[in-house]
């Protein structure tokens, strides 16, 4: 072979090399792009599914997270309540309610005398507010809908009645925050008022309950039906005397022998309504 036949041998070989090159580079910039949004390009006809090489390459997507992982820290956050302020001590009463008053029923529910309740409330097309104890919550969901399904609000009652002050932070966390969990898995939502047992709170019991966020609510008008044997005319008088424009009315469904509380609401609660009284719950 002649120097100069040698010669055209050569350049013809770089010349290829270069243009292989570029193809593989112009390949290489254009598949991050293609796999961002781009649809991948569609088989050469009468090609087979699956095909090797090039062209099958070219078709497979990336792994998702190539894109969307480092993209996440700045992803908007998912929607969530906003906490409520970390409140000194509960509210005893409703303001701005007009004449109004709010009735509550605190233990349940208890399958002896919630649905009666419940049937005087809806009877009179009245709503209330319930404060349930997870451990009773648990065995008695369908009670837990009826309650929701009738318009009445679903609070907090922690889990198993203890004393919360006697508590560590954690177990205080575990009371309410199971508590909370079990009322939102049963119904969709988590409870957005509570209630200490007994009424005794502390700071960790309203930090912690903020965080869930819920609002605390004690009482203004104590029936004191939780005392046995209850009376139901006594339980009557007292919700009488006690009758004003926002109070908050504590009875129980619960925790007792709660036959007078029942027997004491199917009294009071048309006389309440025929007073002028409107039987209403929180707007939160």
């Amino acid at each position: 072979m002649t120097s100069g036949r040698r010669a055209v041998l050569r350049l013809a070989a770089a010349l290829a090399a270069g243009a292989t090159l570029g193809v593989l580079a112009t390949d290489r910039l254009a598949a991050p792009e293609q796999a961002v949004g781009a649809a991948p390009p569609a088989p050469p006809r009468g090609g087979t599914a699956g095909a090797a090489g090039p062209q099958a390459r070219a078709a497979r997507p990336l792994p998702a997270s190539y894109r969307l992982q480092p993209m996440t820290a700045y992803a908007p956050p998912a929607f969530r309540r906003a906490t409520p302020p970390v409140r000194q001590r509960p509210f005893l009463s409703m303001s701005g309610v007009g004449r109004s008053m709010v009735l509550t029923f605190d233990d349940g529910p208890d399958p002896r005398y919630t649905p009666a309740i419940l049937e005087a409330l809806r009877r009179h097309d009245c709503r209330a507010m319930f404060f349930v104890c997870g451990e009773m919550a648990v065995e008695n969901p369908d009670l837990l809908r009826e309650m929701a399904d009738d318009g009445h609000v679903v609070g907090n009652h922690s889990w198993s009645h203890p004393l919360i002050p006697r508590l560590r932070p954690s177990r205080i966390r575990d009371e309410l925050g199971s508590t909370s969990e079990i009322v939102e898995r049963t119904l969709g939502t988590a409870p957005l008022w509570y209630r200490a047992p007994y009424g005794a709170w502390n700071r960790h019991s309203f930090e912690i309950g903020a965080e869930l966020g819920m609002e605390p609510l004690a009482w203004t008008v104590d029936t004191l039906d939780w005392k046995e044997p209850a009376d139901a005319d006594t339980i009557v008088r007292r919700v009488h005397d006690g009758a004003a424009p926002g109070a908050v009315v504590l009875s129980h469904d619960a925790g007792g022998n709660r036959a007078q509380s029942v027997t004491a609401l199917r009294r009071y609660l048309p006389e309440l309504l025929d007073a002028g009284y409107r039987i209403t719950v929180p707007g939160r």
